[in-house]
């Protein structure tokens, strides 16, 4: 739930989680509320960066397993998990869209 202030068009001027007076409290999933996040680019903003982030991560992890400075085992039980589950995934999908053969013959 967000609380919510309103412009003097009825548009959401901000957001907060705690009470501020003066406002109302309206569900996260509220249209208003998405509609105000997409506006100043924030869930969706926000997904798509995390995306290209957990990505990023995902390459630093295999290039220090592959430098041997961690080792996976090294990691917690449920990030060896991820770790695998998305390795999986992407491998799948690269099988399927193989086209130009995998990154390692990019290089």
């Amino acid at each position: 739930m967000f609380h919510v202030l309103r412009n003097s068009d009825g548009s959401i001027a901000s957001l907060a989680r705690n009470e501020r007076p003066g406002g109302e409290m309206l569900a996260d999933e509220h249209p208003d509320i998405q509609r105000f996040l997409d506006s100043k680019g924030g869930a969706s903003g926000f997904n798509a960066a995390d995306a290209e982030f957990v990505r990023v991560l995902e390459d630093l992890i295999d290039t220090l397993i592959m430098k041997n400075v961690i080792r996976h085992t090294d990691l917690p039980d449920a990030a060896q998990r991820k770790l695998m589950l998305r390795k999986g995934l992407r491998n799948r999908m690269q099988g399927a869209l193989n086209l130009l053969g995998g990154d390692e013959r990019i290089l």
